[in-house]
């Protein structure tokens, strides 16, 4: 299966430490944060991503020429950027023979089981499913609101008056589909252009997998207080990572 890998962020908000070094290549833990990335792609036969670059794009380059790790990747450099729907959509050819792909934001680290949620999603018969999860900000968040059949009802990024606690995990799978719901522009947000529109078209699959948003020098933290104690673990050939 292929996959999106939206990784050209410049983790403004985890200064100094991206002054230098790519938000995707971040050490947690003692490794690169992509590489949690490429454990969970290995586990479940992800084995063509896109990964899209801007700031520090030469040394995301760098390491993955030493490191893909068997798993082919096409790399992208955007000097303005697309936003993440703007890269799902500037990239269309990616997919565009796939009946179905994953888009994962590279910012996150997590041990979801992917292929529990390809079940789900198969099960559904949605355009898109999305990969949610329990909150306790959910005004920080993307946030959906889902029916008695997992079907999204409504999305909203970062509401003033949330409807339920329950927040997008910055994962998608999905169909050919979701090209249709891309507004006519060029660059555009997923969360704020694009999710919104799928009201009815897409389900919500809620995820108890480890997940946290390593955007902030205190999240960082607390992903590496996680590591060192054992909550947060990959399992590799029967053996913790």
């Amino acid at each position: 299966m292929k996959a999106f890998l939206l990784a050209a962020g410049k983790g403004t908000r985890l200064r100094p430490l991206t002054l230098h070094t790519p938000k995707c290549l971040v050490p947690v833990g003692g490794r690169p944060l992509i590489e949690y990335w490429f454990d969970l792609f290995e586990i479940h036969g992800i084995d063509e991503i896109l990964i899209n670059t801007s700031h520090l794009a030469g040394k995301v380059r760098d390491y993955i020429a030493e490191n893909s790790r068997g798993i082919k990747i096409k790399l992208t450099f955007e000097e303005t950027l697309l936003g993440s729907g703007g890269t799902i959509k500037k990239n269309w050819d990616f997919v565009s023979a796939e009946e179905s792909f994953f888009i994962f934001y590279a910012d996150n680290l997590t041990n979801i089981d992917l292929d529990k949620m390809a079940g789900f999603h198969d099960e559904k018969k949605m355009d898109v499913t999305l990969a949610l999860f329990k909150v306790p900000n959910p005004r920080e968040c993307g946030i959906v609101e889902l029916d008695e059949d997992s079907t999204v009802v409504s999305f909203a990024e970062k509401p003033e008056n949330p409807v339920s606690d329950t927040a997008f995990a910055g994962i998608m799978l999905s169909t050919r589909a979701l090209a249709g719901f891309f507004p006519d522009k060029d660059i555009f947000d997923l969360g704020y252009d694009v999710l919104p529109r799928l009201a009815g078209r897409a389900a919500g699959y809620i995820t108890g997998d480890y997940l946290l948003d390593i955007g902030t020098r205190e999240k960082l933290h607390r992903a590496e207080e996680d590591i060192k104690n054992n909550r947060f673990r990959v399992m590799m050939n029967g053996a913790a990572r």
